[in-house]
């Protein structure tokens, strides 16, 4: 039988049907071996673990058949509870598979201290920043007369005056006194008298 016969005959229909359904066979059984082998179809939504200790979110993904990794603790929030958590990864809401492990951030038990930077004779625009990066936060802007405008002439935390190195707890609030720029070279030093009555203003610059 020539090429040309064989290639119409009935015998080589066949064959290629045989063959594509052998083909078709062998792709369903894989794509159910895959299925099977990579859970498809029974992924899990990641709960919303913020604000739960870490005892509760052992006891909630145990009952998902997720996993969890403790990461780090995060400077104090107090929004959240002390020991809860604050950061995860994935996402509450995001699909994942059994046995997924979810990535926390623990809320640390209190504020920690900082020691105050030195701000006298520095401008508010440049002190405001070096607060924030502290952890700290802008209190009270008084104005005193001095030469020096918005020059930073004192830092106060709860009334009391503070030195370059004295420690305050994160988030604490720091008052400024600064200068108004309204001060003579003449009545300069009676005008840095502690009796002098201070004003509160908003720094001109802001």
């Amino acid at each position: 039988m020539s090429l040309r016969n064989y290639l119409t005959s009935r015998v080589f229909f066949l064959q290629i049907l045989l063959a594509a359904a052998i083909i078709a066979v062998l792709a369903y059984l894989f794509m159910h071996w895959l299925t099977f082998t990579t859970d498809h179809g029974h992924e899990i939504e990641v709960p919303n673990l913020a604000k739960l200790t870490e005892e509760q979110v052992e006891e909630k993904l145990d009952e998902l058949d997720l996993d969890y990794v403790l990461l780090d603790s995060v400077d104090y929030k107090s929004v959240f509870p002390k020991y809860s958590v604050v950061e995860q990864d994935p996402l509450p809401g995001t699909k994942v598979k059994v046995g997924r492990k979810i990535y926390i951030k623990i809320n640390s038990s209190g504020f920690s201290s900082v020691r105050i930077p030195d701000l006298i004779e520095k401008t508010y625009r440049e002190a405001v920043p070096t607060l924030k990066a502290l952890g700290l936060e802008e209190g009270t802007i008084t104005y005193i007369p001095n030469l020096g405008k918005d020059m930073v002439l004192e830092m106060r935390y709860k009334g009391r005056n503070l030195k370059v190195g004295d420690r305050v707890l994160k988030a604490s609030k720091i008052d400024l006194v600064l200068g108004d720029g309204k001060a003579t070279y003449e009545d300069e030093g009676e005008a840095m008298d502690s009796t002098a009555v201070p004003t509160t203003e908003t720094p001109a610059n802001e």
